[in-house]
């Protein structure tokens, strides 16, 4: 049985689609969804008359949690708590909620609970300042701990993870070694969650991975064998971008995000049927994501999905806005329909075959802050 909710989100259309499928990954049923123009009011995060006409909402329709589709520093979570009398839920403790559901590996687990430290690490101050008056923000309560035991105990605990997560990156290492001895060849599949890639993945791999319109399907890195032309590559289904995801959660995923750095080929999957202003966001979301974490533009491929429900014209239309008109490294195809697959075959199979060798990388910790506004 779904939680029910209240939303709080940007007056805009991508905006309110976008919080509406995190509610939904999360498992919420939206009751009321309260469309604002700015959502940084300082006590509140709402102007004050909005927090009377909320509390009379509430009480009418009584929902289990608010939710608010935006950062909340813990005094505003705390004050807009206290003035409902109902649990405050912001963007971030939303986004964790729906990766502690999703996890299923062993390594996603420890990516999620390492997340969750670093939320919780960014805020310790605040929330001792608050207990020492009494007063608890929720999220993880720390009783009445000072703030360098608190600090610290979190610090603790996320190393413990990091040490554990280092060693599945080490052997992530090792098999890429191992495969580059044998002469695999290997693609990532990388792009905005809910645009199709692992829809795209089954449909190359023969594989029945979970498919779901809603966001982060996939958590942990699958990598299955595939042929193209009678040669055996690798193809790798990967986490997905959201925008406005802060950087500590992208860092969580180091491990898993290394294999788009070290990859041959990276497929970029792009829902080519969503409006022009939303495919936008995302496809910028997408390609600075790829550049901060050190992948060479030259290694990409667009893979255009969802295009059996798109006209020609259209998707030429959308190709010239998004950029991509003058180049020869996208391909407009179907994950469910099969249109293009051989061609999209093709076109990897001499991407892998023309690639040039690439410069040594250090991963470092992506800074990066993906909110656009038009």
């Amino acid at each position: 049985m779904k939680d029910s909710a209240i939303l709080i989100t940007y007056d805009k259309e991508d905006a309110v689609k976008e919080a509406v499928a995190l509610c939904d990954a999360a498992n919420y049923d939206i009751r009321k969804i309260i469309r604002q123009k700015f959502l940084n009011k300082s006590r509140y995060g709402l102007g004050e008359g909005k927090v009377e006409e909320l509390k009379e909402m509430a009480q009418a329709i009584k929902p289990d949690v608010i939710i608010y589709d935006e950062i909340l520093k813990p005094s505003q979570n705390y004050n807009l708590a206290s003035a409902l009398k109902i649990k405050i839920l912001d963007r971030e403790t939303l986004i964790l909620e729906i990766f502690e559901r999703r996890a299923r590996s062993s390594e996603s687990i420890l990516q999620v609970k390492l997340a969750q430290l670093r939320y919780e690490m960014s805020r310790a101050k605040e929330k001792v300042r608050l207990a020492k008056m009494g007063e608890q923000p929720g999220f993880m309560g720390i009783g009445k701990f000072e703030v360098d035991v608190y600090h610290n105990d979190i610090k603790h605990r996320m190393n413990s993870i990091k040490i554990k997560l280092s060693k599945s990156s080490r052997q992530r290492e090792l098999h890429r070694q191992a495969r580059k001895r044998i002469g695999f060849k290997t693609i990532s599949l990388a792009g905005y969650t809910s645009a199709g890639k692992t829809t795209l993945f089954n449909f190359l791999t023969g594989e029945t991975r979970e498919e779901s319109p809603k966001l982060f399907t996939t958590l942990s890195t699958t990598t299955r064998k595939i042929i193209l032309k009678d040669a055996e590559v690798l193809i790798s289904d990967t986490v997905g971008f959201i925008s406005k995801l802060p950087a500590y959660m992208i860092e969580a995923f180091k491990s898993t995000l290394e294999e788009l750095v070290h990859t041959d080929i990276v497929i970029v999957v792009i829902d080519i049927s969503e409006p022009v202003f939303e495919l936008k966001k995302k496809f910028r979301s997408c390609v600075i994501t790829l550049d901060e974490i050190g992948v060479s533009k030259d290694r990409i491929i667009f893979a255009l999905n969802k295009s059996d429900i798109v006209s020609q014209d259209v998707i030429l239309e959308k190709v010239e806005q998004i950029g991509l008109k003058d180049s020869n490294k996208w391909l407009s195809i179907s994950a469910i329909t099969g249109k293009n697959m051989d061609n999209l075959k093709n076109l990897i199979h001499d991407a892998l075959e023309n690639k040039p060798q690439p410069e040594k990388t250090d991963y470092t910790q992506p800074q990066i802050e993906i909110n656009y506004e038009d």
